[in-house]
């Protein structure tokens, strides 16, 4: 049986990172969370990502490596062809998604994608965006009217304004009654 592709959406600052990172430290036997390939250094931001230059990436999308690709921020980002191949043995894929190319997504795997939205209150992602120090008082909110704005429909909620652990319980407790709706 074909696995799940969770396409994972939310406001810079929503803890879109923290999940993955919080999943990716627990013994899943059927939850592969995947890499994104970004034109951006290694050790910018704290994605635990794979950092290509432009001509490596393009290399790659020339060649069909990648499942699919983006611009955003004024990088490039991808998903590897690999994550076609856990689909198909079974596995489900967790993939740090764009609110905007969620259809590109959608086109591409149908009924096998699962997109979750994962959304915080404006007032914590404010306080989020502010201890991240990435970005001026503007820029944020820029940032929180853009993350206003953009709320996909057809999504899985998942409110992360708690802690880390109730959010991986809370997406792990959806994962599942998914699986139990398709079984």
């Amino acid at each position: 049986m074909m696995g799940k592709l969770i396409w994972l959406m939310g406001p810079s600052g929503s803890g879109k990172d923290s999940l993955l990172s919080a999943l990716r430290q627990q013994d899943h036997s059927t939850l592969l969370v995947a890499h994104r390939y970004i034109t951006r250094a290694a050790h910018a931001g704290s994605e635990n990502h794979i950092a290509l230059s432009e001509q490596e990436f393009f290399t790659r999308a020339g060649q069909n490596l990648l499942a699919l690709s983006w611009h955003a921020n004024g990088f490039y980002y991808g998903v590897g062809i690999e994550i076609d191949l856990w689909l198909h043995a079974g596995f489900d894929v967790l993939v740090n998604g764009s609110r905007a190319h969620l259809p590109q997504a959608r086109a591409r795997y149908e009924a096998a994608l699962l997109p979750v939205c994962l959304q915080v209150s404006p007032a914590v992602l404010r306080q989020r965006l502010q201890n991240r120090g990435r970005e001026n008082e503007k820029e944020i909110d820029q940032r929180l009217e853009r993350a206003a704005r953009y709320t996909p429909s057809d999504c899985h909620l998942l409110n992360n304004d708690g802690s880390l652990l109730q959010s991986v319980d809370n997406f792990l407790s959806l994962i599942r009654q998914k699986e139990k709706q398709h079984a």
